[in-house]
Order: structure tokens, then C-alpha cells, then sequence
């Protein structure tokens, strides 16, 4: 068993410490707020995770999204110009001399 980088036989010598320093009436309470520690961080480190991976979804669907459309928008955006080139290069040149 292995808990925050804690083998088993640094846990047992944790734990005489503790029962020394603590007693045995104090014992079961610190280890249940602890757990409770535990668990809450575990529970923020879950939360954090799945907010991120939920994040890291939609940029990765924007950027795809914004992928499939940026050359259809290129392209579009070329046609019409063709088109406005051809219709200017049909339309007869005119001047008009100002007086």
C-alpha cells in the first residue's frame, strides 16, 4: 500500500507517533477528519479534472469547427472577387472632364 508516496511500515511508525502525541480518545477523531480532509481534496481534484477535460472539449470542437469553415469562407470570399473582377473588366471605362 502505497498513499501519498507512504509505504506501509512509515505509515504504522506515523501512526504510533500519533498515538503517543494524541492518545487513544483522540485518535479515531483526528483520523476521521482527516479521511474527511482526504476525501474533500479528492473530490476538488475530481471536479477540476472534469471541468478541464470539459473545457479542453469545447476549444477542441471550436477549433475543428473553425477549421471545416475558415477555407469555405476563403473560398467564397475569392469567388465573389473573381466575380467583381470579371464584372469590372465587362463595364466600359468612362471619364468626365470637370469644368
Amino acid at each position: 500500500m502505497n498513499v501519498f508516496g507512504i509505504g506501509l511500515p512509515e505509515m504504522a511508525l506515523i501512526m504510533i507517533v500519533a498515538l503517543l502525541i494524541f492518545g487513544p480518545k483522540k485518535l479515531p477523531e483526528i483520523g476521521r477528519s482527516m479521511g474527511k480532509a482526504i476525501r474533500s481534496f479528492q473530490d476538488a481534484s475530481k471536479e477540476f479534472e472534469n471541468e478541464f477535460k470539459r473545457e479542453a472539449e469545447q476549444i477542441e470542437t471550436a477549433v475543428k469547427t473553425t477549421a471545416e469553415i475558415e477555407p469555405k469562407q476563403i473560398a467564397a470570399a475569392a469567388n465573389d472577387a473573381e466575380v467583381d473582377v470579371k464584372e469590372a473588366e465587362n463595364q466600359p471605362v468612362t471619364t468626365s472632364e470637370h469644368s
